[in-house]
């Protein structure tokens, strides 16, 4: 899978051990920022990750301080499903149930250890379909 990923200063060290993740598990990465701890604005990077994500990516992954501005800014696009997430069994219920096509984490929140283990699961985990399909379709782009 082609795994677009951002971040803001706050999630830019997390980001950065992630991509290790993401690449040792055969997927390619696209990096739309940001690109150091120089404080920037979340709202900027969650768009760059969606933009790619809707143009040409398969999933997305995006990375703040809590995870809670970049999965709201994210949730804006009806294409994107974004899906704040804080251990396994809500990575693998957001994909399972939900479809979600964006991981968001807080790095403030979670040990890097966890996240990695959250990310893990979160790309292995297929969707059901089923009912699910069917109450996805009536708020998001399918």
């Amino acid at each position: 899978m082609n795994i677009i990923i951002a971040s803001d200063h706050g999630g830019y060290e997390l980001k950065e051990l992630l991509k290790k993740k993401i690449v040792a598990l055969g997927h390619t990465i696209e990096d739309v920022g940001c690109d150091s701890l120089d404080s920037v604005d979340y709202p900027d990077y969650a768009q760059r990750a969606v933009d790619a994500l809707v143009e040409h990516g398969d999933r997305g992954v995006l990375i703040c301080g809590t995870g809670i501005g970049m999965s709201i800014a994210a949730n804006r696009n009806r294409s994107v499903r974004a899906a704040l997430c804080h251990d396994e069994y809500t990575a693998a219920m957001s994909r399972e149930h939900n479809d979600a096509n964006i991981l968001c984490m807080g790095a403030r929140v979670l040990s890097p250890e966890r996240a990695q283990q959250v990310l893990h699961t979160w790309l292995t985990t297929e969707f059901v379909g089923g009912r699910h399909l069917q109450r996805i379709t009536k708020f998001s782009d399918i």
